[in-house]
């Protein structure tokens, strides 16, 4: 009988060390574990590890480093670059960490690795208490945060990261620690935007806000109306409030039931706004909105968490983003941004331009976020089903960021792109704070263990 490889051996202890469940080609479920939101995305790891508790996530990443295999980390598994997958490495799969905890006194929830964003909205409702989350609901609390934090809460209460209070940690080494900003500060700042870089985040600490009312108006045009849409969007949001939030959005009118049915399918121009308040002080603020003709109307008052599903994407499409953070929005962009609305693949695919400004203006400016500054940004969103598409779908999204990057400030979240390079992380994270980061990561992760992602390289 031939002897266990060190390989065998080691994922047979794997196996019997850890409360979850380790999957590896040829198990039952293995092509469901490794499947994501990106049905682009098709990989296939050594080994998949289901971790139901930080004491797993050690016991995973030294598992890892005795074989010197890379490692991905899952949260909701939405990175649109597949970044929660890798080939032949180690996945650490916090879907089993899903625990959210609200402590109402002190404004504050503690979210698991794996949570989803419609689990922590759910929790906080009850107290009337809310942060900035994802502009859906089945994003990875761990992961949105980490990379920025862009939601409809943002011009209200900042960007998602704005309100990280405390982060557990397990480092490349199989480590633990807290980073805060009294304990290991300098991590802390690093994780105000560089991601899963620096190791997996087992749990996370989030300030709440009051929140208790919510509201949203959403109008859908003719297409031709578009250039005046954004224009008078844009006058709304001059002088329009923090609370308010939203963007106008070029989309294929869904089959809803307050969409007229000879509308479905077909392309649209919309408007959205959200509102940290009433509907009656949206309705003012809509007025302008309100007044150009509209074929559907939508204007109520609905908790922030029902809201916060409506828009969910179906999983199993296939996604291709990207984004543009931009210096203004003259008349020559907005005529610029709409003609590339009005050639948008039809389906899922929406061509959005949302407004920053408010508090993610003054947050703090200390930390690796350099788009802060940007009033507008443009964000094209591929989504189809079809593989034949591909070709034209992708196309698409880098035609519209090449064609408004005369009025892009250089800056970009990096949560909307895929990967798009070395020159778009430093985009994303600020020249000025690479050397920086790469220190810390050299502090913490020398080897580039955790290299799937945004990359920062150890210094």
């Amino acid at each position: 009988m031939t002897a266990p490889s060190k390989a065998g051996r080691a994922l047979a202890e794997l196996r019997d060390d850890l409360a979850g469940q380790v999957i590896s080609p040829g198990d039952p479920g293995y092509d469901e574990a490794r499947t994501v939101f990106n049905s682009m995305v098709d990989r296939r790891p050594a080994v998949i590890a289901r971790c139901e508790s930080e004491a797993d996530v050690v016991t995973t990443v030294r598992f890892a480093r005795e074989l010197d295999l890379p490692v991905a980390v899952r949260g909701g598994g939405h990175s649109v670059a597949g970044m929660s997958l890798n080939d032949g490495g180690v996945v650490v799969d916090m879907r089993g960490m899903q625990e959210v905890t609200v402590h109402p006194g002190a404004k504050a929830v503690r979210v698991g690795g794996g949570a989803l964003m419609g689990a922590l909205d759910r929790a906080c409702q009850p107290y009337g208490l809310a942060t900035t989350g994802g502009r859906v609901s089945t994003t990875g609390v761990t992961g949105f945060t980490l990379g920025g934090g862009s939601g409809w809460l943002e011009r209200k209460f900042g960007l998602a990261v704005d309100n990280l209070l405390g982060v557990d940690l397990v480092t490349a080494d199989g480590s633990t620690l807290t980073a805060t900003a009294e304990d290991n500060p300098e991590l802390f700042w690093a994780l105000h935007g560089g991601g899963g870089n620096f190791g997996v985040a087992t749990s996370l600490t989030l300030r709440l806000h009051e929140l208790p009312e919510f509201a949203i108006c959403l109008l859908l045009y003719p297409l031709e109306a578009g250039p005046e849409v954004l224009r008078t969007y844009r006058e709304v949001f001059e002088s329009g409030p923090a609370e308010a939030g939203g963007g106008v959005i070029y989309l294929t009118a869904p089959p809803e039931p307050f969409v007229p049915e000879h509308l479905v399918g077909t392309l649209m121009a919309g408007a959205l706004l959200t509102y940290a308040g009433g509907a009656d002080a949206l309705r003012e603020l809509a007025a302008p909105l309100l007044a150009l003709p509209h074929e559907v109307e939508v204007l109520t008052a609905l908790p922030y968490a029902d809201f916060q599903c409506m828009l969910d994407d179906p999983p199993g499409l296939r996604n291709y983003w990207s984004a543009e953070y931009l210096t203004g929005m003259p008349d020559e962009l907005v005529s610029v941004f709409c003609a590339l609305g009005d050639v948008m693949p039809t389906g899922g695919s929406q061509h959005v331009m949302f407004p920053l400004g408010g508090a993610i203006a003054d947050g703090p400016s200390e930390f690796p976020v350099p788009y802060r500054d940007s009033p507008w940004a443009v964000h094209p969103f591929g989504i189809w089903e079809d593989p034949a598409e591909d070709e034209r779908a992708v196309r698409w999204v880098k035609d519209v960021r090449a064609k408004v990057r005369p009025w892009s400030s250089g800056a970009v979240y990096l949560n909307f792109t895929g990967d798009e390079g070395s020159e778009r992380v430093a985009a994303g994270l600020g020249a000025e704070n690479l050397a920086r980061l790469a220190a810390v990561k050299r502090a913490y992760d020398p080897d580039n263990v955790f290299r799937f992602n945004h990359n920062i390289r150890p210094a």
